[in-house]
């Protein structure tokens, strides 16, 4: 199973909008890679909610309801509101995240995320 991080504007379209619709095709991406990332996803796969802009910070959690399939959007649900936000800036104070996509490659709207960085991700939002 993979694991995604998927960054949106929360002034375009924010965790708070998908937890209201319970889910949404995630569409209006451009980038090629991004979009073989999108391609890329299954069924299950948990995803990381990212807002960029002001926050820079990861606030929530999703799963992918349904593969992209031709259009190359796939559909998600909305998951939980992290306990805080994880900020970028304190992702970069560690380490273990030097070599994800998000530190990076820092404009790619659509990160390739290992079992362990999500995991750790959702640690630092509990604690307090």
């Amino acid at each position: 199973m993979a694991h995604w991080l998927l960054k949106t504007e929360p002034s375009d379209y924010s965790f708070v909008d998908l937890q209201k619709e319970k889910k949404t095709v995630w569409a209006g991406v451009s980038n090629a890679l991004a979009k073989k990332h999108l391609r890329a996803m299954k069924a299950g796969d948990p995803i990381l909610i990212y807002h960029t802009g002001k926050e820079k910070a990861v606030v929530g959690t999703a799963t992918v309801l349904k593969e992209a399939g031709d259009s190359g959007e796939p559909t998600i649900a909305a998951g939980k509101l992290l306990g805080r936000p994880v900020t970028l800036e304190a992702i970069k104070k560690e380490k273990r995240f030097a070599g994800w996509g998000l530190v990076k490659i820092g404009r790619l709207s659509v990160v390739p995320t290992d079992a362990a960085i999500f995991g750790a991700i959702l640690a630092m939002a509990e604690k307090v």
